[in-house]
């Protein structure tokens, strides 16, 4: 028969052994012996994409025919050489062709190429319509005035000359206050800019629409871009 005191050496002794076994199989040893892990190049806009070129295509207004040929190449320089996208006037189909490229950084590129053509088909400038390419959160956004109200012959005319104002000082305001671009063609309006500012500028120009002074519009801008201000 063993001694009390010789069960409880061996007692003692036993997790001792054990500690150095976890030791040896702790998790710098485990990482050691499994392989090391591969490194993967990002995947490029053209590899995600299966090699598939992607197109889009943007229809010229008849009116927009002769500026698109003057504002050609400030049109084709950001977009074939700054987003690497392919673009060409396709003269039987009047139209504005765009292609993606092996190059081509991103596929949203295209599409925001896209934008900025069609942009500058609704009549806004090259310079204004280029920052389409350059922020993410630019939106334009077209209504027509009967959508807001039913207005016929001459009344229609005053609609769009309150809207526009003496020598387009009432768009300008609307535009400076709001951090707009404002196009108003015929009883088309479209408007460019970040969603919060399109919304400001969309009120004050239904308010106009509908019948209110310019006096009033201008004080009830003030209020919202002041305490937009204050907010940001």
């Amino acid at each position: 028969m063993q001694s009390f005191g010789a069960i409880e050496m061996q007692s003692k002794e036993a997790p001792s052994s054990m500690e150095i076994e976890t030791v040896a199989n702790g998790p710098d040893s485990v990482s050691a012996s499994l392989p090391a892990k591969p490194k993967f190049k990002p995947l490029t806009a053209h590899e995600m994409s299966d090699g598939q070129v992607q197109f889009r295509k943007v229809s010229v207004p008849p009116h927009r025919y002769s500026p698109l040929k003057k504002a050609w190449m400030e049109i084709y320089t950001p977009i074939f050489d700054h987003m690497k996208i392919d673009i060409r006037m396709n003269l039987k189909a009047r139209k504005v062709e765009l292609k993606t490229r092996s190059d081509t950084p991103d596929v949203s590129n295209l599409q925001k190429c896209a934008d900025f053509v069609h942009a500058f088909m609704l009549g806004f400038d090259v310079i204004d319509a280029v920052a389409l390419l350059r922020l993410d959160e630019l939106y334009v956004e077209s209504f027509e005035i009967k959508d807001v109200k039913t207005l016929r012959g001459e009344h229609l005319s005053r609609a769009i000359g309150r809207l526009s104002g003496k020598g387009g000082k009432t768009k300008f305001a609307i535009e400076n206050a709001t951090k707009t671009r404002i196009v108003i063609a015929d009883t088309k309006i479209h408007i460019l800019g970040s969603f919060q500012n399109i919304k400001i500028a969309r009120d004050s120009l239904c308010s106009l629409i509908l019948g209110s002074p310019a006096g009033k519009v201008y004080s009830k801008l003030r209020q919202v871009t002041s305490r937009l201000q204050e907010r940001f």
